[in-house]
This record gives structure tokens, sequence and C-alpha cells, in this order.
């Protein structure tokens, strides 16, 4: 495969990510997939050097990464309203 065929996969795969989380109950999951749909994002911004990209989507991670930490509940809380599924 060729670097561009490459980097346009992770480009495809970043998208199909970021728009999966979407299919996720649990906020706490929407939100982790986010940012790893963030990071891919990220990643290829830098292989296709597009700053932009990079820029947006490091704000994204940032503000997801801040969103899930400052959801989270304390150590040893009751899990209150999740499904048995975890989706």
């Amino acid at each position: 495969m060729t670097p561009s065929v490459i980097i346009e996969a992770l480009g495809w795969t970043a998208t199909a990510v970021f728009v999966g989380s979407y299919f996720f109950r649990r906020p706490e999951r929407l939100v982790r997939v986010q940012m790893a749909g963030a990071l891919m994002w990220v990643g290829y911004g830098v292989l296709a050097r597009a700053a932009p990209v990079v820029a947006a989507n490091l704000l994204v991670l940032g503000a997801a990464a801040w969103k899930s930490r400052r959801g989270a509940p304390p150590p040893g809380a009751p899990s209150a309203g999740r499904d048995k599924t975890g989706a």
C-alpha cells in the first residue's frame, strides 16, 4: 500500500470511529470512543500535514478528556443507571 492510501484509510477509519461513538448509550463510553477517534484524526492530520485538523482534534481530545474526568463518579461509587450491556 502506498502512503497516501494508508493516510486516507486512517482518515476514513477515524470518521467511522467518531460516528460510531454516538451509538453508545453510556456517556463515558461515548466520550472514550470520541477520544480515540480524535487521536486518530490527529495522526491523520500529522501525516497529511494538515495543521487545522491537528489543532481541531487536539481541542476535541482535550474537551473530551476534561468531560471524562469531570463526569467520572468517585471511586467506589455505585453505578446507578447503567444497563447490563455496557453499551
